[in-house]
């Protein structure tokens, strides 16, 4: 009875420390982004080209339905057109909305082809009937982390909410005698990727929720100390 007691614990402090860990790397992979912009945007295109071209081999190869292939293609077409204004972003954005729904389809459509368990007559009736081959954990895992989550989810990390950002640049008009204004020189603004928009999100709301039950948060402390 005990050690199914400490199953439950362990299981529910794994997630804890799953979820934390999923969270600093999300957050350490939109630093880096912030940092190598345009390294980022090549990769990115380079990627959906050569995922395109994996399902393109997938369906010459290995008998991948047509129309499926066709739809996941046109898919990743619409995530191309993110790149246009990478990494800024508008949030309400029809190609941005677009392309949510389309990663849902696209994995239900998806799932429910490699989940399909529908046992032809021919198996039945025909002793010498062959199967179609099924695809194994590991393949089918392969390919939703590869050609379905890769790219959304790259995409999610990568992209900045342009709602949150001003431009990395001020362009200040020149007065008329040739000089700036003092007051916009050295003005520089970085762009916050939408991870950490959604986890410093989440993390204050854990902080308010803290400060109900009477937490303090020490950094804010130590701010108003100093």
């Amino acid at each position: 009875m005990f050690i199914q007691l400490l199953s439950y614990v362990g299981t529910i402090l794994g997630f804890i420390f799953l979820t934390l860990s999923t969270a600093s790397g999300l957050y350490y992979l939109s630093e880096l982004v912030e940092e190598y912009t345009e390294p980022t945007r090549r990769f990115l295109y380079r990627a959906i080209y050569t995922i395109i071209g994996i399902h393109v081999l997938l369906l010459l190869f290995d008998g991948f339905p047509w129309l499926l292939t066709s739809f996941s293609i046109l898919t990743y077409v619409v995530y191309l057109q993110n790149m246009k204004q990478f990494p800024y972003i508008s949030l309400t954005n029809p190609t941005l909305m677009l392309s949510c729904i389309l990663v849902l389809i696209n994995h239900y459509l998806w799932f429910k082809h490699f989940n399909d368990v529908e046992i032809p007559p021919q198996f039945r009736f025909d002793p010498n009937y062959i199967p179609k081959r099924r695809a194994s954990f590991a393949e089918v895992a392969s390919f939703f982390g590869i050609c379905v989550w890769f790219i959304p989810f790259a995409l999610f990390v990568s992209l900045s909410a342009g709602e949150n950002v001003l431009p990395t640049h001020f362009q200040a008009k020149k007065n008329e005698d040739g000089n700036e204004p003092q007051n916009a020189r050295g003005v520089r603004r970085r762009a916050k990727g939408l991870a950490k928009i959604v986890i410093d999100y989440i993390r204050e709301y854990f902080y308010s929720i803290g400060k109900l039950f009477g937490l303090k948060d020490s950094k804010k402390d130590e701010g108003l100390l100093i």
